[in-house]
């Protein structure tokens, strides 16, 4: 059976009637049948859980870990349920105001008690690297910033954009490292915005060392005074819908010798990943980028280096989250979600099961996260 990347690769001056192309329309239509039909599957269980079905926990893990091996080896097609997860958009991010509206606009009280907020880590809604020992969730997002340190290879006297910045928790923590590092944040999300504007005046932050600058904004639109030695982007291109405009963009902000880091969600399979519920409920038009899509866009950024880092890691990220999101109910439970409360619970328990249980899947060896080291071409 022919997948969407096969099939794309099918020269266009083979007639139609060819045998071969006929098989391949053949597999590909089926493929994407098969995906819808999943999809409707996927949707129905997630709704009947959202309006109140009883489902425990572990029935539901239990289903995953038996379903997404089989999916992941032997029809890796029907995981992309829309044809645009597929493929490139037209434009670099899509959707991305309603995405900061149902996603990273929520109540900062309740993703203050779900992600954490420390003196040094803030929220920080990506993986957190546990395979070193890390024995806490702030520690193992230390452990993370720290190898993103190392990888990237950051200098003092660095000047970095952190694309899509969240709430400045790796500017804070790199500043807190590097006396003279100075950083510039980059965010959509007008309340993550607004939580950094907050620590940018609070003396015990290094936010407010005046190292650090923050653009509220799109990167289809960003202009910056000067180029930058260094850029990071954590977790942000699974909201990416074109990989060709937006390396374009960031090379176009690198000084000559600069580099980029790129930290996603990805699959190793040969299609993209995504979800009919997380398009839907929490992440809208977001889709995880097979493990080969970024090296396979080397135009004007070109991989020198990248990493697979196991899904075991963001498995048991989430599960503290889910953890923390669960014991803090009476805290959270009366803040304003534009939505019934019990309805906005389910949902989001629905999501932290789902996405924490697919990364443990098949020993965390198909869905983990890529780490990718790029320099200006």
């Amino acid at each position: 059976m022919k997948t969407a990347p096969e099939l794309q690769n099918i020269p266009r001056d083979i007639p139609l009637t060819t045998d071969f192309a006929q098989k391949s329309q053949l597999g590909y239509k089926v493929t994407r049948s098969m995906a819808r039909v999943l999809n409707a599957s996927h949707m129905a269980l997630a709704e009947a859980y959202i309006n109140g079905l009883e489902i425990p926990d572990s029935l539901l893990q239990r289903s995953i870990h038996a379903s997404m091996p089989v999916l992941f080896k032997h029809a890796p097609g029907v995981l992309a349920p829309y044809e645009w997860v597929l493929n490139e958009t037209n434009r670099i991010a899509e959707g991305s105001r309603e995405l900061m509206k149902v996603q990273y606009d929520l109540p900062q009280a309740m993703l203050n008690q779900m992600l954490g907020d420390w003196k040094l880590i803030y929220p920080k809604y990506s993986m957190g690297l546990w395979e070193n020992g890390a024995v806490d969730l702030e520690e193992s997002q230390k452990h993370m910033i720290d190898q993103v340190i190392n990888r990237l290879g950051i200098e003092d006297g660095d000047h970095i954009l952190d694309f899509g910045c969240g709430w400045g928790c790796v500017p804070n923590y790199i500043l807190s490292k590097f006396p003279n590092v100075r950083f510039t944040g980059l965010n959509l999300s007008h309340e993550q915005c607004e939580y950094m504007r907050r620590k940018m005046q609070d003396p015990e932050s290094y936010l407010s060392s005046g190292r650090f600058t923050l653009y509220e904004g799109d990167l289809n639109d960003a202009q910056f005074p000067e180029k930058f030695d260094k850029i990071l982007s954590i977790g942000v291109f699974c909201h990416v819908g074109n990989l060709t405009q937006a390396f374009q963009k960031l090379a176009s902000l690198l000084r000559s010798g600069g580099k980029v880091f790129i930290h996603i969600i990805t699959v190793r399979i040969p299609n993209n990943f995504s979800s009919g519920f997380t398009h839907k409920y929490i992440f809208p038009n977001g889709r995880y980028w097979n493990y080969d899509a970024v090296p396979n866009h080397n135009q004007d950024l070109k991989t020198v280096q990248r990493w697979y880092i196991n899904g075991t890691n963001y498995h048991q990220t989430a599960m503290t989250w889910l953890q923390r999101f669960d014991s803090s109910q009476e805290t959270v439970k009366h803040l304003d979600y534009g939505m019934d409360y019990a309805k906005f619970r389910r949902m989001w328990r629905f999501y932290m099961l789902l996405l924490g249980t697919i990364f443990a899947t098949s020993d965390g060896e198909y869905n983990g996260n890529g780490q990718y080291l790029m320099v200006h071409t």
